[in-house]
């Protein structure tokens, strides 16, 4: 059983991991280099140093930090800082003013925005990364964010055998997986799951739980990362690439900017009117599963028409980039019609395993089905 880690005795537990720590500690030499200003300012140079934390120990700290008026996002970036200073690139850190990030509770001053959890983590992973590598880190940190089940089961066994700070509330809380980044959809879901008000106890237990948890899911990517064994593990779902096929970057409509998950917000059929506006003929074309699926190196997509139509189809990857178009407006009698994807790219070149989604339009109407490459 683990004991319990105070603020006070912190940097005296063996929760640091500190054998190697020299080794782990990316460039610290360059990092930890003082650079003056034009107006004679010096200034530790970008990225931070990172070294190799122990992400229980932050954990702890986290939900600790919540109750002990850090909140949410402050509580989180805290927590890592904290750890930061107990090792051999703590002398960077000392004075750092962790409880700047006090904004972000409540997914910033109450707005019910980004999670402040969110917030400060990815502050925490901007500090120590550069940006090609931080956008790879947070978005991988967001995308578990709305697929963990929170409080997770380490949060709440810590609870219940008094491994906090703090254990007041020391009760097993219900968990759910939110699907979103949001604060105001990650605690209204827990909210309507677990049957508790937003102004209980219980659900600022919940956050502060949660507070530790995401703290110490950054501590694994850093830790990962800077040891050069990180691999993406987030797929987003299928209904992303579906609806960013028509409304992301390069799609008809071409007015959306996002990775989240529409249908959670919009439904599962939002056009349901609108498309009728556009096409009363809501039956007259069809697109079945391809097979084989899942497949390795070719696959057919088989449609029907109820006229002669032109049809387009094109392939795109869960983020919504466009992969290959396999029609470009061909017209087609009426009837069933299949078609092959060789599983090429644009380029000609192999397209990588993983899930993709094929659009298929007839006018102003669009039918999507997801499909896996092996």
């Amino acid at each position: 059983m683990k004991e319990k880690i105070t603020r006070n005795d912190f940097f005296k537990k063996s929760a640091i991991i500190t054998a190697g720590v020299t080794a782990g500690v990316m460039g610290v030499g360059m990092l930890n280099s003082k650079k003056v200003d034009a107006e004679g300012f010096s200034k530790t140079a970008w990225p931070w140093p990172y070294a190799t934390l122990d992400p229980e120990a932050v954990r702890i700290l986290g939900h600790d930090n919540f109750w002990a008026g850090y909140a949410c996002s402050a509580g989180a970036f805290d927590a890592i800082v904290t750890a930061l200073q107990g090792t051999s690139v703590g002398s960077t850190y000392a004075e750092f003013p962790t409880k700047m990030m006090i904004f972000g509770h409540g997914g910033g001053v109450g707005w019910g925005t980004l999670c402040g959890t969110l917030i400060g983590c990815g502050a925490a992973i901007a500090l120590v990364c550069e940006k090609a590598d931080s956008d790879i880190l947070i978005n991988e940190l967001y995308g578990w964010y709305t697929q963990a089940q929170f409080p997770t089961t380490i949060s709440n066994t810590y609870a219940t055998t008094h491994q906090f700070g703090n254990t007041t509330h020391d009760m097993t809380l219900d968990q759910n997986a939110c699907g979103s980044p949001l604060c105001h959809i990650s605690v209204t879901e827990w909210c309507n799951v677990a049957n508790f008000g937003v102004g209980s106890n219980e659900r600022k237990e919940r956050c502060a739980r949660v507070a530790g948890d995401v703290a110490a899911k950054t501590v694994e990517l850093l830790n990962a990362h800077f040891a050069g064994t990180f691999v993406a593990a987030y797929v987003p779902p299928a209904t992303i690439a579906s609806c960013n096929a028509c409304h992301g970057g390069g799609g008809i409509v071409d007015n959306v900017a996002v990775k989240q998950d529409c249908v959670q917000c919009h439904g599962a059929d939002p056009h349901s009117i609108s498309v009728a506006e556009f096409d009363n003929s809501q039956d007259n074309f069809a697109i079945k599963q391809n097979f084989p699926n899942p497949f390795g190196s070719e696959t057919t997509l088989e449609f029907s028409l109820a006229k002669p139509s032109k049809v387009t189809i094109d392939v795109y990857n869960l983020n919504g980039q466009h992969i290959k178009t396999i029609i470009t407006d061909e017209q087609y009698n009426m009837g069933r019609h299949s078609v092959e994807w060789d599983g090429t790219d644009v380029m000609g070149q192999k397209a990588k395993s993983g899930m993709y989604v094929y659009r298929m339009r007839v006018g102003h109407k669009t039918l999507t089905k997801s499909m896996m490459k092996i």
